[in-house]
């Protein structure tokens, strides 16, 4: 039986799941270690005081714009947002991959996946000027079959346009997919593509933020459940 339900009547595929993909960071990947060093120190060059580590993690799937608004306590209105958001970009730019890592476990279910003859791939919205040297620096085997990031699309997350262009490149139906991500938005843009979708309850959700209004098909709370249910919805296909 599937377990973390996150409806009552769990949705099952209609068509062979071909592939899973991930959104990024929370995800796939912890990147919010590389994020809290990033945001502390643009605090410190600003002589303010720095954030607790899990007080950043929880905004890390927010993108730049909202550690700026969280670390600053300001909006995009404010004139010093967009200077202020370019240096976090920067130094951003020179620590991507010190301390992230995939989430644990996160490397057993892509073979997983591999030896089941599943692709897995991106669909993100973080730029590719980031994503690209990320990956590139991870170098993680089995390699992604697709990497979407907001440069490849006219509408980034939560439209669905992404999760489409991700089922082109594979060359399968959105309804062959599984989408995994620790946002509404991207719940959201599974569902509008008819994807199957798995909210990653182990990843980056702000305390206000209840991950059940999400709608999502399932819930995982942590990467040995989300292994869990994709072996069940791979296996009942």
């Amino acid at each position: 039986m599937l377990n973390n339900l996150a409806q009552e009547s769990p949705r099952v595929p209609d068509q062979k799941i071909r592939a899973v993909i991930f959104d990024l960071d929370g995800t796939l990947l912890d990147t919010a270690p590389d994020f809290v060093v990033v945001v502390n120190q643009l605090l410190t060059e600003r002589d303010q005081p720095t954030l607790a580590p899990e007080t950043i993690r929880t905004t890390v799937s927010n993108g730049a714009r909202g550690l700026i608004s969280l670390a600053f306590g300001i909006d995009e209105k404010h004139s010093d947002f967009p200077e202020l958001r370019q240096r976090l970009l920067d130094i951003y730019s020179n620590h991507l991959a010190v301390y992230t890592q995939p989430f644990p476990g996160m490397m057993e279910l892509l073979h997983d996946l591999d030896q089941r003859g599943i692709y897995w791939g991106l669909a993100t919205n973080k730029p590719f000027a980031y994503t690209e040297p990320l990956m590139a620096a991870l170098n993680l085997q089995p390699e992604p079959v697709t990497v979407i990031c907001p440069d490849h699309v006219e509408q980034r997350k939560p439209h669905p346009e992404s999760l489409l262009l991700a089922a082109k490149h594979v060359g399968c139906l959105p309804e062959e997919i599984i989408y995994v991500g620790d946002h509404k938005r991207d719940i959201d843009c599974g569902r509008q593509a008819g994807s199957i979708t798995i909210a990653a309850g182990y990843g980056y959700i702000e305390p206000e933020d209840d991950i059940n209004t999400w709608e999502a098909d399932y819930r995982a709370d942590s990467v040995a459940e989300l292994r869990s249910i994709i072996e069940q919805l791979l296996i009942n296909q």
